[in-house]
């Protein structure tokens, strides 16, 4: 059976350290992104507590949590053009700076507007790093490992979400955002180490260093001329040529990327970063018998566990089954979560099922970030053209965070309209929409090349 030879040989040589290196240097960033995606849920009930320094009404409190995805939204289309002009690299690197100046403007701050101004820094870099993280991992990974090592990202991100929970639950707001800016340091000096990618390289004519690279990547026993050889064939078509936003809109191009656009959509319409941002007020709304500091680092620590699961079998049972797998879970989870609250707004007695919604939001988080959470960012870096692969990513990356910024902005108005169980139930019903779309519209990547997926996406035609 000469393929399943090979196929374990291919996995032998190529899940190399050097490629551990790279997920692990560069995806501490996301590390960032995650904690200060968590931030609002343990910062707030302090900032507006003993340990606040001013007032803070609850329209501000709100512009606290949905003023950073919008911020986000800025940084992706910035980060479109850097990735093009300056590399994957180094775009990687820019995030630092926002990062370090959004966390001291917040663990300083004597206003609410230094803390939304914290947030807006922290918030470009956090768009920066979800553009860029899932295009860097995507050109530099062999195919056999791109699954497990591209949701690296994801997995440290939960992780940073996990530690913000963690230390809120014991550190004040200000205090929390110091930590914060100390943990963007790791990256920043690990990935000083980490190489340009070949096939960046290779767009901007640099076929040796793109060589080079791609051997240091791959180790000693890659067949680096091999692998060159098939980036040389798809490279050089647009070696020369710039990706422009226009270009998104040929036909071949549109496929692959309304396919990443659905995805990033249903992603948010899940209703998940209501239930990161808004955690520690979502338990003390249900009235749970568990203290919601302690529910919320639990929610947290579900979320990494589950991301560690798909990290593990990713590149074993595909995409798809993930994908099934996460949405059924959600529909279930959001349903007994709009049951819940629906009995609680009818004054049913609920007290002998306190910890139904730890319980429900627990497997919510599980099923997400088995499925959702990360394989929409995945596929991102693996579904874009080549051509295109830069503004396309933008937009896309751009779309997701306003998905983001309108579910958290409008997520205490709709409690005020429909109440919590009309708000999960909306989530509920694009989960079942979600489950359709990927069903009939998105393919299948595992073990593939990029270039297989484009050719398989575009028709390997202009």
């Amino acid at each position: 059976m000469p393929p399943k030879e090979n196929a374990k040989e291919e996995n032998s040589n190529y899940f190399t350290w050097t490629q551990l290196l790279v997920a692990v240097s560069v995806s501490l960033c996301s590390f960032c992104t995650g904690f200060c995606g968590a931030y609002t849920s343990p910062a707030l009930p302090s900032m507006k507590g003993d340990d606040g320094k001013f007032s803070i009404t609850s329209q501000e409190e709100s512009w606290v949590g949905g003023l950073m995805p919008l911020a986000c939204l800025v940084g992706g289309i910035l980060g479109g053009l850097l990735i093009m002009y300056i590399g994957r690299k180094w775009t990687i690197m820019i995030t630092a700076p926002p990062f370090i100046i959004g966390w001291l403007l917040i663990g300083f701050a004597t206003t609410i507007g230094m803390v939304l101004a914290g947030r807006v820094f922290c918030g470009l870099a956090v768009g920066l790093a979800t553009l860029v993280l899932p295009v860097y991992l995507g050109e530099t990974l062999h195919p056999n490992v791109r699954g497990t090592l591209g949701l690296m990202p994801t997995l440290l991100g939960n992780g940073g979400l996990l530690l913000c929970y963690a230390f809120g639950s014991f550190l004040n707001w200000y205090l929390l955002a110091f930590a914060g800016a100390i943990f963007c340091i790791p990256f920043i000096i690990l990935t000083l180490f980490v190489p340009e990618t070949p096939r960046y390289l290779l767009s901007r004519g640099k076929p040796e260093k793109a060589q080079k690279s791609l051997a240091w990547l791959r180790g000693k026993t890659g067949d680096v001329d091999a692998e060159m050889k098939e980036l040389a064939s798809t490279q050089g078509e647009t070696a020369n040529a710039k990706s422009t936003y226009g270009d998104m809109f040929k036909k071949r191009n549109r496929k692959p990327i309304l396919i990443s656009l659905g995805l990033m959509l249903f992603q948010q319409m899940s209703g998940i970063n209501v239930v990161i941002f808004y955690t520690h007020q979502i338990f003390l709304d249900a009235g749970s018998t568990i203290k919601p500091a302690i529910a919320t680092v639990i929610v947290g620590l579900v979320n990494f566990v589950a991301t560690l699961i798909a990290t593990a079998v990713i590149d074993r049972v595909g995409r798809k089954v993930l994908l099934y797998i996460s949405d059924t879970t959600m529909i279930i989870t959001l349903f007994t979560l709009a049951i819940f609250f629906f009995g609680k707004h009818k004054d049913w007695d609920l007290s002998g099922v306190g910890w139904l919604p730890l319980v429900a939001a627990g497997f919510y988080v599980l099923g997400f970030s088995v499925g959702f959470g990360p394989i929409p960012w995945l596929m991102m870096g693996e579904i874009m053209p080549a051509s295109v692969r830069a503004p396309a990513a933008s937009v896309a990356t751009a779309f997701n965070w306003l998905c983001t910024f309108i579910v958290t902005k409008t997520y205490m108005d709709m409690i005020s309209l429909i109440n919590s169980y009309g708000a999960f139930s909306v989530y509920c019903v694009c989960c079942i929409i979600g489950m359709l779309f990927v069903i009939f519209f998105v393919p299948e990547t595992k073990g593939k090349s990029l270039e297989q997926i484009e050719a398989e996406l575009t028709g390997g035609k202009e």
